[in-house]
């Protein structure tokens, strides 16, 4: 977009002065080098409090994984109050930048984020750096731009220039959510997504039961927000999870109603329900897009709920199909061909093979090393 590249510029100016003022942020490591991007690779977060590493997996043409290498990222995972399998209790905590071929990954238990460069199925570490609050559990990339949310003190999204691989804090971005920080337990009472929308004109944050919020920011000049969010109210529902159909129509996970929900995303930032459609599951949390079906994952059924959207944004539950215990965070490949779902209760990614009729066959599973409640998953 055009206003990417206005703010590309500009921050390039901050990013000079930054260089000047700390050199020695990056001395002592290998030098960065332009990711080629991922290839066939599945990259899963252990979000271990003793210390976050990204691990690596090859994907075969079958879809098995095989253990490919295990990257330390210099910050800690963290844990919420009440968790169980869902550690962080969000989605996007992993997130893959597809324009400068970065992963960026939350340290909730040391409130920053790491910037990995990715070629194949190999990373560098560029980057630790504040995530600009307390707890950060989502990431959101559009073009140049990043917002991390963090999720404790009533919640906050912060704001990034993506900059010669790396990540600029972009100052005056902070806008806080005005969330009940005393609420409890916390798994359920931090925000759980922030999300883009596909034009990259609003930012959406989901607040889970803190609120029953759908929450939207316009995007301006420079990628600043909006002073304030539309706050929409769906009462009940505990809003989760984000993801958007091939019309741009809003797919929300809610895990107070158990069901897949979607939604017009207005110019003035409201929205209007669509459809809702429930999984007949427990704690549906989670969704992931594959290739225009949506599987939501549903923790306390340890499931996967499979969904046909149409263009009009109208949903079809097409089955469910069972995981191994702790459903939580998911990715699907590039292709849309193959699902990689994490399951908390073991520290598992269980394999699945999408079939034409978005049924789906099971093809293995690997147990992730230090996993146990970890969340954040990418694909390619």
């Amino acid at each position: 977009m055009k206003r990417w590249n206005v703010f590309f510029a500009a921050a390039a100016v901050v990013s000079a002065v930054c260089a000047l003022v700390a050199p020695a942020a990056f001395a002592g490591g290998p030098p960065p080098f332009v990711g080629a991007g991922g290839d066939h690779a599945v990259f899963v977060q252990t979000d271990d409090p003793a210390g976050n590493q990204v691990v690596a997996y090859s994907r075969a043409a079958n879809g098995s994984l095989t253990a490919a290498g295990t990257y330390a990222t210099g910050g800690l995972g963290g844990v919420l109050s009440g968790s169980v399998v869902d550690h962080l209790a969000s989605q996007g905590s992993l997130a893959y930048d597809q324009r400068h071929a970065l992963l960026y990954a939350v340290n909730a238990g040391s409130n920053s984020v790491s910037v990995f460069s990715v070629r194949g199925k190999r990373l560098t570490l560029n980057q630790v750096l504040s995530s600009g609050g307390a707890f950060p559990v989502s990431v959101a990339v559009q073009g140049d731009l990043v917002y991390v949310l963090n999720a404790e003190n009533g919640g906050s999204v912060q704001g990034f220039a993506v900059l010669f691989d790396r990540l600029i804090p972009l100052a005056g971005s902070n806008r806080p959510l005005g969330l009940n920080p005393a609420a409890s337990p916390q798994f359920v009472n931090t925000p759980g997504q922030v999300s883009f929308s596909p034009d990259g004109s609003q930012l959406i944050v989901t607040t889970k039961a803190n609120g029953n919020d759908i929450d939207v920011f316009g995007v301006g000049f420079l990628g600043y927000l909006t002073p304030s969010p539309v706050v929409n109210a769906e009462s009940g529902t505990v809003p989760f999870a984000i993801s958007f159909d091939r019309s741009g129509s809003l797919v929300i996970a809610e895990a107070g109603t158990n069901a897949l929900a979607t939604f017009k995303l207005n110019h003035d930032r409201t929205i209007t329900q669509i459809d809702s459609v429930p999984t007949g599951q427990a704690a549906t949390c989670w969704v992931v897009a594959a290739d225009g079906l949506f599987y939501a994952s549903n923790a306390g059924s340890a499931s996967l709920s499979g969904y046909q959207s149409g263009a009009g944004g109208q949903l079809t539950l097409l089955g469910a199909t069972a995981t191994d215990p702790g459903t939580v965070d998911a990715a699907a490949s590039s292709d849309g061909r193959f699902l990689y779902v994490q399951t908390g209760a073991l520290g598992i990614v269980d394999e699945f093979r999408v079939d034409g009729d978005g049924s789906l066959t099971e093809i293995g599973s690997v147990t992730v090393p230090g996993s146990v409640g970890g969340e954040g998953i990418v694909a390619f």
